[in-house]
């Protein structure tokens, strides 16, 4: 067959990607026509998103891949992170800046919002993981600073349902990154009115929601002749990152399946495939998440801290003189001693520090361990503590569904990091499977090509990832020093509550 291609619009927290997915009727070849950094713009004290910079380089990407592949070119969707959102009047101008969840502003707003509808009362209405950086906890920060914004607010869009918005001119939300807002009811599978009612936010400015796989339109005229690029369809895929990661997951099976995902990235995120949220009082203790994926699925799972460590020392030993890129600091790392220190990586200290690795060591002497100094020992710190924490939340996760879990896949950005594969496959006591690194366009890509009528179910998509991709095995290596480390992790997760 003639070969087909579809366009992924990749956002992440670091870099941002147009990519080109080539479809030719059995398997799917990935191809990079963009990229250009991303990150946070600080201004007058805040922390804020250049969305109107991304969206510029996107049409820069658009051009680029009408002239490598032309007429080929079907549809394009974007996924981004979650929780983030644009504020737009009835005619489409944006109100202020977006904020980037890293901002300050949230920081206490858990307590306040705990005074007005109770954390039980929340959890049973949305069955999200209780985070500063949530959109609910956003918008009441919003209402409580900026009341005029939501005022004049007309349509309220997360990241890439604005860049959806931009690209045709839809007013929708894409229904798994809807459910990262703590503003969806679970079971409803729309908005959470009532709790929004209950705050006192704008019903009005949440628009319809709409399932991934949805065809949102033509590209606007003006973008089309712009980028020479008419006729494609834009079509909205799993728009949160995590949830096009899952699908481009290279499992194989129907019915309950036996493996969990850690999409790794600057945040790991740890869960399972479900049907339903899971929403008792055990997933409310432990502070779990349920969020949307393809096909009414729901993902129960757990943010952890993720690369963001290992990104931040990075960025210190670059301030102080030092050049690395990730694999010489894995280099560093293999060569340190092991389990020497650990770190919970979800302390509050390590949200957004001044300095990474002085916040690592200050926790190391804290709690009475030796503060790793060289480079190596602080990624290799880094890096073993995020396997011991994917370990930990594994053994809940198999609590919580009452199911044995064989095999963990590891997708994303953090699946080419040899040393933290191995580490987790040891920590896990299960296999890792690793790759595809491009999990998430691949989920993206595929989710475009099924709504084009290449693909059926989800199973048929996940059988295209396998035959597409060639992932990496690692097999756990026994070792009683990670049982003793298991305890150690333990009482610093607790001490940490």
């Amino acid at each position: 067959m003639a070969e087909r291609v579809y366009l992924a619009i990749d956002l992440g927290a670091e870099s941002g990607r147009v990519i080109a997915g080539i479809w030719n009727g059995a398997t799917i070849r990935l191809e990079e026509v963009s990229r250009f950094p991303n990150g946070p713009v600080a201004l007058a004290g805040t922390l804020r998103w250049d969305v109107l910079r991304l969206w510029d380089e996107i049409q820069q990407g658009l051009k680029r891949a009408a002239r490598l592949f032309g007429g080929k070119v079907v549809s394009v969707g974007a996924d981004a992170w979650g929780v983030d959102f644009i504020l737009l009047t009835r005619k489409g101008g944006m109100l202020g800046h977006p904020y980037h969840y890293r901002d300050a502003r949230t920081r206490g707003m858990l307590d306040q919002a705990f005074l007005k509808v109770p954390r039980r009362e929340i959890f049973a209405q949305t069955g999200l993981q209780f985070m500063e950086i949530n959109t609910l906890y956003q918008l009441l920060a919003v209402k409580r600073d900026e009341p005029e914004l939501l005022a004049a607010a007309d349509h309220l869009l997360l990241v890439p349902d604005f860049m959806h918005w931009c690209l045709c001119g839809s007013c929708v939300v894409e229904f798994t990154n809807g459910t990262t807002t703590q503003c969806m009811h679970p079971v409803a599978r729309d908005w959470a009115k009532d709790l929004l009612d209950r705050f006192d936010l704008p019903v009005k400015i949440f628009p319809e929601v709409v399932p991934p796989g949805t065809k949102l339109g033509k590209l606007r005229g003006s973008i089309a002749a712009e980028t020479d690029l008419a006729g494609v369809e834009v079509v909205a895929p799993p728009t949160h990152d995590t949830a096009a990661a899952v699908v481009g997951v290279p499992a194989a099976g129907n019915g309950a399946p036996n493996w969990a995902y850690v999409s790794s990235g600057t945040w790991s995120l740890a869960g399972v495939e479900m049907r339903d949220a899971s929403l008792s009082e055990r997933t409310l203790a432990l502070n779990f998440t349920n969020e949307g994926g393809l096909d009414g699925t729901y993902r129960l799972l757990k943010n952890i801290m993720g690369l963001w460590l290992i990104q931040q020392c990075r960025r210190s030993f670059e301030a102080r003189g030092g050049s690395y890129d990730y694999a010489a600091l894995g280099e560093l790392a293999l060569s340190a001693a092991p389990l020497r220190s650990i770190v919970d990586p979800d302390d509050a200290r390590f949200f957004n520090p001044p300095d990474m690795p002085a916040a690592i060591q200050e926790y190391c002497r804290e709690t009475g361990q030796p503060a790793p100094e060289s480079e190596g020992a602080l990624v290799r710190c880094a890096v073993e503590s995020l396997a011991l924490k994917c370990a930990m939340v594994l053994e809940r996760l198999q609590e919580l569904t009452d199911r044995r879990i064989e095999i963990v896949h590891i997708v994303g950005g953090g699946s080419r990091n040899v040393l933290l594969d191995q580490l987790t496959s040891d920590a896990c006591r299960r296999p890792v499977v690793a790759g595809p690194v491009e999990a998430t366009a691949m989920g993206n890509l595929l989710t475009q090509a099924r709504a084009d009528g290449e693909i059926g179910s989800l199973a048929e998509i996940r059988d295209v990832v396998r035959r597409s991709t060639d992932p990496a095995r690692f097999e756990p290596t026994d070792s009683s020093e990670w049982r003793d480390a298991e305890g150690r992790f333990a009482a610093l997760v607790e001490r940490s509550r």
